[in-house]
């Protein structure tokens, strides 16, 4: 939960693909594993969602 705020802050001003998310917040994460746990975790709790069309992640206040 304390990485949280890292990866909302990445899709605070523009909506990203994974990818991209990811090498912008690399040096705060473990590894891609944890990564992809944050993501499950903040989709869960409705603050992340996938636009399927686009394919990018978009921060949802």
């Amino acid at each position: 939960m304390a990485k949280f705020p890292a990866v909302l802050s990445g899709l605070e001003t523009e909506d990203l693909k994974p990818d991209v998310l990811y090498r912008k917040v690399k040096s705060k994460v473990a590894d891609v594993g944890e990564f992809l746990e944050i993501l499950d975790c903040l989709f869960a709790l409705g603050k992340i969602e996938l636009n399927e069309e686009e394919g990018v992640l978009r921060y949802v206040d």
